[in-house]
């Protein structure tokens, strides 16, 4: 049986899943909901930078993005009690998900391309990695990502649901899970 440090309750909670999913709302009502302060990481890095991830792709360049967003995930997963919201493209670095399924529940926010291409024209200007491609290329870089976020430790599919709806079932499955393992 493995030992942890750390108990199951005071686990950060870290959401991944497709840009525009609703990881940052969603996390948001669960941190509330949970009493635990709440981190988005791109948020964090565009702070630091002082420009929206656009800019740091276009002035300082993916590589340099991707190494800061590295370094403060490893920080910030090892912390007690945070819900943490992760970019799209953070789990692509083998580092930060084993880090994050090591030190924290990770949960995996699913949504159909069917219900998610509905909102390419509410991201395209805010996401790099869409910018300049086709609906054809958005939607094999879709499917591509579906590949990296199989490594979770909960999915939930959030089609034909609100986000009170989603943060509701994440926190009472949650509890139910505390209750299960009997963790005070």
């Amino acid at each position: 049986m493995v030992q942890r440090e750390v108990s199951l309750k005071e686990m950060s909670i870290v959401f991944i899943g497709f840009m525009g999913v609703g990881k940052t709302t969603i996390g948001k009502l669960v941190a509330k909901k949970l009493y635990r302060d709440f981190i988005d990481i791109d948020a964090e890095i565009e702070k630091e930078y002082g420009m929206p991830t656009s800019q740091i792709f276009n002035k300082i360049g993916e590589k340099a993005f991707r190494e800061r967003e590295k370094s403060l995930i490893t920080t910030v997963s090892k912390q007690k009690m945070k819900v943490i919201s992760l970019g799209g493209g953070a789990f692509l670095q083998e580092e930060i998900k084993q880090v994050c399924l090591e030190n924290c529940l990770v949960f995996f926010l699913d949504l159909s391309w069917e219900n998610w291409k509905d909102r390419i024209s509410l991201l395209i200007d805010s996401r790099p990695v869409l910018q300049g491609k086709s609906q054809t290329e958005i939607e094999d870089l879709f499917y591509k990502r579906q590949e990296i976020y199989a490594d979770h430790h909960s999915k939930v599919t959030t089609d034909n649901q609100n986000v009170e709806e989603v943060a509701d079932y994440i926190v009472e499955s949650l509890k139910l899970a505390w209750e299960l393992y009997g963790v005070k």
